[in-house]
């Protein structure tokens, strides 16, 4: 991904659902003007949701995704339903597409209670008008009757979709905010081997482009260099932001008058969940053998050795709190609803995920009263350098 693309994770997710045949995929080809999801007369073809990130005019950079029938049969079928409600989680606009021969059936209307109950904005799309031309139309704020075959209404639907973009979605920057035009910024990046080769990974790309947005400058090393850097410089950056894994060193390389913090932490924050993570992560001192402990990711990737999150943070937790406690490991989509086996939840800072499903894997924790820290805070604090590295953010505190 390049730097002038626009992340999946900062895009406006729309959920495309509705019962098999109801017509989703062609209402999806029909908004986009492309084929991007298989049409079939054959009940089911959609087995799993599929995303697509796309630029949609007039509402600009979205993320469309197509979801299984909610009327699937079967054990594998209602598999695939879950699936579909679980997209919920991430979904900003919420499609509803139903047949208008049919009308609204009860698998839709349970759908549209688990709109509501989530606060997500939602529009029902009576699609096939083509064989329902003596059908009494009744159009509201909500509810919409196109032809996907035919194309009417086809625009008007994007106009609607477009109206819907939530204005509560959270307008904080990853850092650009917190810098003036001219300031430049010191970036400590460890080579990820998890990385694709010659790649920064995603939260180093989109800070970069961030601070670059703020006219200010950003200078990128490895942690090795980060003291001559400094000394070479012929004034002192702004601020020095640090992969978390290498926390301690980059503590230590940098003078107590610059103001240091990681991009877990910013991403905390940009994903409105950083006084939340900040207040949790001090429970980890009341853990007790055999607690269970959760660890998450948002993306699915390739192991390495002494990954992260499965090796590095495990073991730096133990040492911290003397204890033998029970790991488990989720990653993707797979964020268990029933949190109560654990003792505590450590969440990666969340590059690939939207702010909506960051802040539900927030709030199922906190509703089952789980801690929930994530990666950066997590590894400040047992580094006993969490103080320093939020004095960026003075209204957080400790």
């Amino acid at each position: 991904m390049g730097l002038n693309s626009t992340p999946a994770a900062d895009r406006v997710h729309i959920g495309i659902f509705g019962k098999r045949n109801a017509g989703k995929s062609s209402v999806i080809n029909a908004i986009t003007g492309q084929n991007l999801a298989i049409v079939s007369d054959i009940m089911g073809t959609t087995t799993d949701p599929v995303s697509k990130a796309m630029e949609l005019l007039p509402l600009g950079p979205v993320v469309i995704i197509d979801t299984p029938g909610l009327d699937d049969e079967g054990k594998l079928g209602r598999l695939r339903v879950q699936k579909s409600y679980q997209v919920l989680n991430k979904t900003d606009i919420a499609v509803l597409v139903v047949d208008a021969v049919q009308g609204i059936l009860p698998e839709d209307e349970e759908l549209l209670q688990r709109f509501r109950e989530k606060d997500i904005p939602y529009l029902i799309v009576h699609n096939k008008t083509d064989l329902t031309p003596h059908i009494l139309r009744k159009e509201t704020d909500r509810e919409i009757w196109v032809s996907a075959a035919s194309g009417e209404n086809i625009h008007a639907l994007k106009e609607k979709i477009s109206a819907m973009v939530p204005s509560s979605a959270s307008e904080v920057r990853i850092v650009a905010d917190l810098l003036s035009p001219s300031d430049f910024v010191v970036l400590v990046v460890p080579i990820d081997s998890a990385a694709p080769k010659g790649r920064l990974i995603l939260p180093q790309q989109q800070t970069i482009r961030d601070i670059l947005e703020a006219d200010a400058a950003a200078i990128v090393i490895k942690e090795h260099e980060l003291k001559e850097t400094l000394k070479s410089l012929g004034k002192k950056p702004k601020l020095v932001i640090t992969d978390s894994q290498a926390f301690e060193k980059v503590s230590d390389d940098t003078p107590g008058d610059i103001l240091l913090t990681s991009f877990s932490i910013l991403f905390a924050r940009h994903k409105g969940i950083l006084e939340d993570t900040v207040r949790s992560v001090r429970t980890v001192d009341n853990l007790e053998d055999g607690d269970k402990v959760l660890v998450c990711e948002g993306c699915t990737h390739h192991r390495q050795c002494d990954d992260i999150g499965t090796v590095k943070i495990p073991r730096w937790l133990q040492a911290h709190t003397d204890k033998k406690l029970d790991f488990s490991f989720v990653s993707g989509t797979e964020f268990p609803d029933d949190l109560s086996a654990y003792k505590f939840i450590i969440h990666c800072g969340g590059c690939m995920l939207n702010e909506r499903e960051v802040k539900y894997r927030m709030k199922c924790a906190r509703d089952q009263d789980i801690p929930m820290t994530n990666y950066g805070i997590l590894i400040a604090f047992i580094h006993g350098i969490l103080k320093r590295s939020l004095e960026l953010f003075p209204d957080i505190s400790l």
